[in-house]
């Protein structure tokens, strides 16, 4: 924990902050995190005193590793993390493939497509990361219990966690100028601005065993899931050294009986686990829901995560959302805070977001509803006609699917634009990495065998500076360019779909792409309106 936190122990004290955050979750100590390395002043509230010690999410995706990897957090070499260089099956009760996925593949924007890992040891990691930053304050056994929105700022009021000290009455007010909800699914910041959910009123009941075998345990495949009507069950990794076995609760069982220790090593006895040749370290019933938030953002407060949305787990994208949504607010808030974008750029955050998270929920919800079936003449239905249409494509993995934001900061009229960029290895600053490592991130103009510099007026090149952007030309090896392409990513990418530009988001996402220098002049300044450029920045013409 930061030893800033120090000095908000007074009763009563007001604290200043240029945001306040309410959720020391992932979500919420990334987006501090995001924030204190450009220099804001932060303060991170979390009602516990200590961090949970128990696994709860098991699996990110491949953007997310891209995010981690702007923190330092290697994915593909870092002792805490792991993948399995397989696939991912689905099998009836007899054991046939019934669906082939590909979680096999490496993405198109460099990262694996699925990664496993303890959520407690990545949490310790960047609660770490985040106590670098002397910017950052750590407010840790308080809970919100009052929030007030004036023109200028916010005004958050705290009181210590009556759980974990039922006798104190400390408070503690703070006065930032943005607050951010990522509290979690009864978020109190969601109920304080009066957001209501949109609930799709999917309830299903699955018990959750993580187990820590005693020595090797090999499963093959590593991960699948068993779609067999007498228990639905998916098997995982939980990070390493860790394995995940999630049961469908019945029509007609207690969740809470199932869940007893006994129950769950009976459930355990098929796979070989037993108490003595391992650990469980968590046996618990969880609702598997479907909701999300009706806005995300209203005046000077936002919300993320579970404070926004709620999934089902079948897509492994839970989690994945929430530090989407993170990432998605870094930047605006950044912006925001240091004068180039104005606050209504918070709009497009829900716009955007929103319609990102409401595909991954629905996509989550149409896997349950093949997994969840509990009744033996609908399952042998399901399993004719998916092994048939399997069959039909010649056993092909279904690939990962590509995902557009909703409206906001792109331009849909562009090839790409409002999807995940593609990233390919290149030479640059006198090393060979993925771009992002190799050259950086931000708002970026890259230009293929083009010089995006010249391409664009100079007013618009002072807008992209103030912004704390810059132009990259990228071409092979030998060209005058800087950035080589050492693997043809980008001409492959950018070739096909015929353009020589691309403007992207300090996301990663496209906002344009462009094939002459005056569409990119044109496209350059329709995103800098998107975005809500502030009006005092010189505008330029086309």
């Amino acid at each position: 924990m930061n030893n800033k936190s120090n000095r908000i122990a007074p009763d009563g004290k007001l604290f200043h902050a240029d945001v306040a955050i309410v959720g020391g979750g992932p979500v919420g100590t990334l987006l501090t995190i995001l924030l204190g390395k450009a220099g804001r002043k932060v303060a991170l509230i979390e009602r516990w005193t200590e961090t949970y010690g128990r696994p709860r999410a098991v699996t990110y995706d491949h953007e997310i590793a891209r995010i981690l990897a702007v923190l330092g957090i290697d994915s593909e070499n870092d002792p805490a993390i792991n993948y399995h260089d397989e696939l991912y099956y689905w099998k009836d009760a007899k054991g046939e493939n019934i669906q082939i996925v590909d979680w096999q593949s490496t993405s198109a924007s460099g990262w694996r497509v699925r990664y496993w890992f303890n959520q407690p040891d990545l949490e310790k990691r960047l609660t770490g990361i985040s106590a670098q930053y002397p910017d950052i304050t750590h407010i840790n056994g308080f809970e919100a219990c009052g929030l007030v929105q004036h023109e200028n700022g916010v005004t958050l009021d705290l009181q210590r966690n009556p759980v974990e000290d039922a006798e104190s009455t400390a408070k503690l007010t703070i006065q930032a100028k943005y607050v951010v909800g990522a509290d979690g699914a009864n978020s109190f910041v969601r109920q304080a601005l009066g957001i209501e959910n949109e609930d799709k009123g999917y309830f299903f009941d699955w018990l959750i065993l993580d187990m820590i075998p005693h020595g090797e345990y090999v499963m093959q495949p590593a991960q699948w899931q068993l779609c067999d009507p007498r228990r639905p069950t998916t098997i995982v990794p939980g990070g390493p050294g860790r394995r995940r076995w999630e049961y469908m609760v019945l029509p007609g069982e207690n969740p809470a009986e199932l869940a007893l220790e006994d129950n769950a090593w009976k459930l355990l006895e098929p796979w070989g686990l037993t108490r003595e040749n391992a650990t469980l370290e968590r046996s618990a019933v969880y609702r598997f829901q479907a909701r999300w938030a009706k806005q995300w953002n209203m005046g000077r407060c936002a919300i993320a995560g579970d404070a926004a949305h709620l999934m089902p787990p079948f897509a492994g994208e839970g989690m994945c959302a929430g530090l989407r949504d993170a990432f998605a607010l870094g930047w605006r808030l950044n912006g925001i805070l240091d004068g180039t974008l104005s606050d209504k750029v918070l709009d497009s955050y829900t716009t955007e977001r929103l319609e990102h998270a409401k595909h991954y929920i629905d996509f989550s919800q149409q896997l349950g509803k093949i997994i969840c079936i509990s009744d033996p003449e609908e399952a042998a239905e399901r399993d004719r006609q998916m092994k048939a249409e399997l069959e039909a494509r010649n056993f092909k993995p279904l690939p990962t699917d590509i995902c557009q934001l909703g409206a906001g900061v792109w331009l849909p009229e562009s090839h790409h634009a409002g999807e995940l960029s593609v990233q390919g290895v290149v030479e640059a600053n006198g090393k060979k990495d993925r771009f992002d490592q190799a050259v950086g991130f931000g708002w970026m103009v890259l230009g293929l065998d083009a010089d995006p510099a010249s391409a664009l007026h100079p007013d618009q090149l002072r807008n992209l500076h103030r912004l704390g952007g810059r132009t990259v030309r990228i071409g092979a090896a030998g060209a005058d360019c800087d950035a080589v392409d050492s693997e043809g990513t980008y001409a492959k990418w950018l070739k096909s779909i015929g353009a020589s530009y691309v403007l992207l988001r300090p996301d990663f996402y496209v906002a344009a792409t462009a094939s002459t220098p005056e569409e990119l002049r044109h496209r350059f300044e329709s995103v800098l309106e998107r975005a809500c450029l502030n009006e005092v920045a010189e505008r330029a013409v086309a």
